[in-house]
């Protein structure tokens, strides 16, 4: 490596759209300089490690243990960094929009302000994010609608919780008028070939995709990325069922491109696969 280059910093996953994007990576032991964010960061650490950050010329010691997070709003200065050895961190990149449109279009983006955190232990924070590596390490893309509502989720929990101004996040009971429930229920049938998304469907029924989800599950006892997967399967079993097609046409036609991650779900909920299926309906 030749002088004034940094090492590499070596992605092991990767993922994004819409204002998310989300790293699975191992940070070297390195400097890193100061910079201005246009999305807000929250790091997860996955090991110990040292970080030293440079405020005005005092440098601050933190020595990071296995779950503790940092947040870093946007738009404000990200310190000049020193890391002391080769560390696994997740990196979970929010625009600011993502984090208000989540929750409520008619709370101002101007009037959110996140609360740096240097060092902070919250389980939800670091549930939400090992379960969005997990889930992307084996679904890919055709995860998008999961890590929409773990994100949806996660914009929640940072506007109750550090902000400089409270947020009131109203906690809506009931569940779905019927009638919403109905339009949505009939947009996923009607969609199911399709990657759906939770933003389409809380469109769908005109309301943010937080309160959208959260009556849903009330409604129906599922969250919507768990209510299209159990469609998706049921839908694929009286395909299977009727021979007609392949297996790849099947999985195709019920919204996975990926037919190993389709037999992978279909395993999950049936316990079998496709195939043995398939071959029992005989």
């Amino acid at each position: 490596m030749s002088h004034g280059e940094h090492p590499e910093h070596l992605h092991l996953l990767e993922a994004g759209w819409d204002g998310f994007h989300f790293i699975y990576e191992l940070e070297p032991a390195d400097e890193m300089p100061a910079s201005y964010m246009s999305q807000h960061l929250v790091i997860i650490a996955l090991d110990n490690f040292r970080a030293s950050f440079d405020f005005n010329g005092s440098w601050q010691h933190i020595d990071y243990t296995q779950g503790d997070i940092g947040i870093f709003p946007a738009s404000q200065l990200f310190p000049r960094t020193q890391v002391d050895r080769e560390v696994p961190i997740l990196d979970l990149f929010l625009a600011p929009a993502t984090l208000y449109r989540a929750v409520d279009e008619s709370i101002e983006e101007n009037c959110i302000e996140l609360i740096p955190q240097l060092q902070l232990r919250d389980p939800l924070i670091q549930q939400i994010g090992l379960a969005l590596k997990a889930e992307l390490a084996v679904g890919g893309a055709e995860s998008r609608l999961y890590a929409e509502s773990m994100v949806t989720a996660l914009s929640a929990h940072l506007l109750r919780r550090y902000t400089s101004r409270q947020q009131t996040i109203r906690d809506y009971r009931g569940g779905l008028p019927k009638y919403k429930q109905d339009r949505a229920i009939a947009y996923i049938h009607e969609n199911l070939d399709r990657n759906i998304t939770l933003t389409e469907l809380s469109n769908v029924v005109n309301m943010s995709p937080h309160y959208f989800a959260t009556l849903f599950k009330q409604s129906t006892g599922q969250s919507p990325h768990q209510y299209i997967t159990k469609c998706r399967i049921e839908t694929a079993k009286h395909l299977l069922a009727k021979q007609e097609l392949t297996i790849v046409e099947i999985s195709q036609q019920v919204g996975f491109q990926n037919q190993s991650h389709f037999t992978r779900i279909f395993r999950q909920h049936v316990k079998t696969t496709p195939k043995i299926y398939r071959d029992k309906q005989r």
